[in-house]
């Protein structure tokens, strides 16, 4: 067959390639989404204090650090068999939404804008965020400041953007100081109002979109995401829920503990992602989704004024869950709108400055897990300890590896639609690369399977000679 590579995938976080495979005639009969790059961070951790865990699962990324972070001290807490004091709780969901704010505003800004604003076919040269502040100064300058502010609540929470070490095993480090909180409360009505007027924005370009609508992963699947006893949307704590396409439950109130009776993991030779998938229904018939869109999907309301007012429109697209990955940009902005609503109220609860914030325990369970959404979606961390506290075995599942399976059909689909057997022009192919895109992956975190993939190390000397070579 004849194969068409795109490498690498441009503006996602790390390092991946698209394999389309051409039939004689020229059409597309299999499409690949290869990630080759290897991390491995379960196997660092092991042996490691598990009081570190938080810290240092946080450097699996710098994009969502905090997420590793929450998601890690979560499952120490199950390993202390403590429950933290409230106010720590509350502490942690701002820093979640905050770290929501920061990622949401960095993909949907800086990433997908490009395409979305200026258009898929534009010049490539120019179709990235330094191009598009060209065109649009103010917005680009709107990215910015979102994300900004959300990575100064993480500043004024952690003491630092990247890499925090706040949460910890039992709660949080450190309470909450009087003047952040009112340094907070000072900025969220700006921010609260310059994220609706993107939002009003974006709904206005919807119709130039609606062929990226029809064909950016557009299909039935599973849905998968915490789910709180109101039915709000949730982020930080709660059971796990799959609904199918139609919006029924399939999976309903699911320990987090028990995540491995509905989660399969597979793996493939030709990528170092995983392929989690509904384990009831089989691998791959078993494809799920997660992440914004699949959350919106998930609760029957957002818990907040103007979000549910948005989250409204956003069901007005049609009868049931939203299907079309491509409206994950449009579930990102409502995402950023209810954080910045629920931050608020949080940062106004009487008990948000009270100064215990840590319960403080040794080892009473050998094993935990934690589970937090991710702005990608379901993040999971899963560690096995002995009597010392030492880490033994760990699991980790990344929100874009769930997304696996759906990215490679995302592709084939777009693939199969936009190139009709003629040499493609750059810009369809810019097309498959943007569905992609509109998963907002981060391979950096994601990549945890050692398959059988060749690995190559160079030992390349100061003048530039390859002075030897190892190779599995």
């Amino acid at each position: 067959m004849q194969q068409i590579t795109i490498e690498p995938v441009s503006r996602i976080e790390g390092h991946a390639a698209i394999r389309l495979f051409l039939d004689d005639a020229g059409r597309v009969r299999d499409a690949r989404f290869q990630v080759n790059q290897f991390r491995g961070f379960e196997r660092f951790a092991v042996g490691r204090p598990f009081f570190e865990m938080p810290a240092l699962t946080a450097r699996t990324c710098g994009i969502c650090p905090v997420s590793h972070e929450l998601a890690s001290a979560k499952a120490c807490d199950q390993l202390l068999a403590v429950a933290i004091p409230a106010v720590a709780a509350k502490l942690r969901r701002i820093l979640n939404l905050a770290q929501l704010i920061q990622s949401h505003a960095l993909s949907f800004f800086y990433l997908a804008a490009p395409d979305l604003l200026l258009g898929m076919d534009h010049p490539p040269e120019s179709r990235n965020f330094f191009g598009l502040a060209t065109a649009d100064p103010q917005f680009a300058r709107d990215g910015i400041r979102l994300r900004q502010f959300g990575q100064q609540v993480i500043e004024r929470l952690a003491g630092r953007r990247i890499h925090p070490s706040w949460a910890v095993p039992g709660g949080v480090g450190s309470p909450l100081a009087a003047p952040a909180r009112e340094a907070m409360l000072a900025e969220l009505p700006a921010i609260v109002a310059l994220i609706r007027t993107h939002l009003d924005r974006f709904k206005h370009t919807l119709d130039r979109h609606r062929e990226h609508d029809r064909f950016f992963a557009r299909f039935p699947s599973l849905f998968l995401g915490l789910a709180n006893e109101a039915g709000t949307l949730e982020h930080y704590d709660g059971r796990l829920r799959f609904i199918d396409a139609e919006g029924a439950p399939v999976a309903d109130d699911l320990d987090p503990g028990a995540y491995r009776q509905a989660i399969g993991e597979a793996v493939e030779p030709w990528t170092y992602l995983k392929f989690p998938y509904y384990l009831p229904h089989g691998y791959p018939q078993g494809m799920y989704r997660v992440g914004p869109l699949a959350r919106l999907n998930l609760a029957r309301r957002c818990g907040t004024e103007l979000a549910d007012r948005e989250l409204a429109l956003f069901r007005a697209l049609e009868p049931g869950p939203v299907l079309g990955t491509f409206q994950a940009h449009y579930a990102r902005l409502i995402e950023i709108l209810y954080a910045t609503e629920h931050i608020e109220r949080l940062l106004a609860e009487p008990d948000i400055l009270d100064q215990r914030v840590r319960a403080v325990a040794g080892i009473n369970n050998l094993e935990g897990v934690g589970i937090a959404e991710a702005p990608r979606g379901t993040l999971i961390h899963h560690y096995k300890v002995n009597e010392d506290g030492l880490i033994e075995w760990i699991n980790l599942i990344i929100a874009t590896g769930h997304n696996n399976l759906a990215m490679q059909r995302g592709i084939l689909q777009a693939a199969q639609h936009f190139l009709d057997g003629t040499p493609p022009r750059e810009g369809l192919l810019n097309r498959i690369e943007a569905v992609i895109r509109s998963f907002d992956p981060c391979l950096a975190c994601a990549t945890h399977a050692v398959g059988t993939m060749p690995l190559t190390i160079d030992l390349v000397g100061p003048d530039g000679r390859l002075l030897d070579r190892l190779q599995r």
